[in-house]
């Protein structure tokens, strides 16, 4: 079906690739009821965070960014700068919107530092990965295996604090969320899993991070 494993010097010689939708930076609270309603017309979405690196041992920062894409438009929630609304809240708890990522408690347990909410709907890519015959856990892997294209990691520890944050800032954190969605989209194509398999996993992961 697919290849279980890839090398970073297989992955180098891959073409590289990223999100060429709209990407729409959310950076005032103003910004955040239009951007949820408009996240709202799609059943399915990938989402990630960033965080500012922190080089100083036993210090850290809180959650800079929330990114959610489809397959066109990625929004860019600067919880840096904005609050954490009760839109926000809705979007995140709504059972009927999928919520795809990877790594996905490390992304709640950062969030819930800044707001207290219970998450629903929410997949984690790495408890599907295995049921396609794929043992990779990283994104930029698990992609190159399915599209046989690379993903950059360049901007991962750049600071996504900034006043204004750089288009290669931009275009990386959008196309970590966009890449979840592809590769839920891809896999769920070679192999749909059952209602109850992927309720399964929903629900164990939910019950997770909802602790």
């Amino acid at each position: 079906m697919f290849a279980s494993k890839i090398t970073k010097e297989e992955i180098n010689l891959l073409p590289i690739t990223h999100f060429e939708g709209k990407i729409t930076v959310i950076d005032n609270n103003l910004q955040i009821e239009d951007a949820v309603n408009e996240l709202r017309k799609s059943l399915v979405v990938g989402i990630d965070t960033e965080t500012k690196p922190c080089f100083e041992k036993g210090k850290y920062h809180k959650m800079s960014l929330m990114q959610i894409s489809t397959l066109e438009q990625c929004f860019l929630f600067r919880l840096h700068f904005i609050d954490f609304t009760d839109d926000l809240i809705s979007f995140l708890t709504d059972r009927n919107i999928r919520k795809v990522g990877l790594a996905l408690g490390n992304d709640i347990t950062g969030l819930k530092k800044l707001h207290k909410f219970k998450p629903a709907n929410m997949l984690d890519l790495q408890n599907i990965m295995k049921n396609y015959g794929i043992m990779e856990l990283g994104l930029q892997k698990i992609y190159a295996i399915l599209f046989n294209k690379k993903i950059s990691k360049s901007q991962q520890l750049s600071n996504w604090e900034n006043a204004e944050l750089t288009e290669q800032q931009q275009r990386y954190a959008a196309t970590d969320a966009w890449a979840c969605l592809k590769i839920y989209l891809r896999i769920l194509d070679e192999k749909p899993l059952s209602l109850k398999e992927l309720e399964k996993i929903v629900n164990g992961l939910n019950v997770l991070i909802c602790k």
